[in-house]
């Protein structure tokens, strides 16, 4: 199944964070098929806090999306995230955006992620990488949402 992550880390070396959490995923038969550059953002909803190093990836797994959520939160743990603060700092943060064409709403995991349609640190990497994805409640590609989007924080590109 194809599937779109979101990777965030502002605590320690921020980009070394964002391959390690690949490397990982990579270590447990996730295929990684394309990445995003890597991109600078300004936190959104706690903004006193360090910036953020922000990534999106397509990858190709066997795993369904609720076995696919339990190794995201394995990789996080393992690399030390600690959930102190709601939306505060972290070393990893991995997201499930999209997985094809599903629409999931558990208590543990919405697909699509809910708050993607209004996040340009989400939006961009995502639109950069593969615009003309689209949304499968909304019924709009990533680009057409991010060209209407609303969000005004700061996302600048680090690296390709």
């Amino acid at each position: 199944m194809k599937y779109y992550l979101s990777l965030g880390s502002n605590l320690g070396n921020r980009g070394k964070n964002l391959d390690q959490a690949l490397s990982l995923l990579e270590d447990e038969c996730v295929e990684i098929i394309q990445s995003s550059s890597v991109y600078e953002t300004q936190p959104v909803d706690f903004p006193s806090q360090p910036w953020f190093y922000n990534q999106v990836v397509e990858i190709v797994t066997g795993r369904d999306p609720q076995d696919l959520l339990a190794l995201v939160k394995r990789i996080e743990q393992k690399m030390g995230r600690i959930a102190q603060v709601q939306k505060g700092p972290r070393t990893i943060d991995i997201d499930i955006l999209l997985a094809e064409d599903k629409v999931m709403h558990t208590k543990e995991l919405k697909i699509p992620h809910p708050s993607l349609d209004r996040r340009n640190f989400v939006l961009i990497p995502f639109s950069e990488m593969a615009p003309e994805t689209v949304h499968p409640i909304l019924d709009q590609t990533i680009q057409s949402i991010l060209e209407k989007s609303s969000d005004h924080s700061v996302v600048r590109k680090v690296k390709n």
